[in-house]
């Protein structure tokens, strides 16, 4: 398993989440080749990392839908 360092991740929340606090997604995508998603509510308890191309692939069937 590789550990990848998060320190200079800047996390910013999904335009996607609602407003009011809940369903929350924050996503950092200042990081090379490597975009790590959390729960802006529960930061603490995880990250899932995907490469970019991946992230890409995702974001591009958000969009489509």
């Amino acid at each position: 398993m590789r550990v990848i360092d998060l320190t200079d991740a800047t996390w910013r929340k999904s335009s996607y989440s609602n407003p009011d606090g809940g369903a929350c997604v924050e996503v950092a995508d200042n990081l090379p080749s490597v975009v790590p998603v959390r729960d802006s509510k529960a930061p603490a308890k995880g990250t899932l990392v995907f490469n970019t191309a991946a992230w890409g692939y995702f974001v591009g069937a958000v969009k489509a839908l």
